[in-house]
């Protein structure tokens, strides 16, 4: 199991941050640090920060997902099957687990943006889906993908939103 970062300090840890601007919606712009991950098992954890006014990009989590607030807020803005939205507010300390398959979201911190432990499972090693405005996949990252352009030093679809 390699472990990328034996520390969660916000800085010493090494981070990359993905910025896009051509989101109409809302403006995709956070920062990710890989703390380790086991290939084998499918396990991936990682800090995720946001910005202030900066989201994720649109994606669902195809992994079992711990998260834990460190720092700041989490907003998600879940997009349900029935077409309806929920808001989900988590502050500093709160936890939250999700089971695989969860639904699809807009992601940002809160008025002084917010870091987040995220510790995932992947069964199959697809970590998320990521979606357009109009909700079209635009394909899946899996663990490997994840590791593979982190160890290249670049931010994992920065040049690219994704590919399938």
């Amino acid at each position: 199991m390699p472990i990328v970062s034996a520390s969660f300090d916000f800085n010493t840890v090494e981070w990359r941050r993905v910025r896009d601007t051509t989101n109409e919606d809302f403006l995709v712009d956070f920062e990710y640090s890989l703390l380790g991950y086991d290939l084998p098992s499918g396990r991936l954890d990682m800090l995720l920060r946001y910005g202030e006014g900066g989201h994720c990009r649109r994606h669902r989590h195809i992994a079992s997902t711990v998260t834990l607030v460190l720092e700041g807020d989490q907003h998600l803005i879940e997009k349900l099957p029935d077409g309806t939205r929920k808001a989900i507010h988590r502050k500093k300390g709160d936890y939250a687990l999700a089971a695989a398959d969860a639904h699809p979201h807009d992601e940002h911190g809160g008025a002084h943006g917010g870091t987040v432990l995220l510790s995932m499972t992947a069964t199959d090693g697809r970590l998320f889906e990521y979606f357009d405005e109009h909700m079209n996949s635009l394909g899946t990252v899996s663990i490997a993908e994840y590791v593979e352009s982190w160890n290249r030093g670049v931010a994992y679809g920065s040049a690219a939103v994704v590919a399938s």
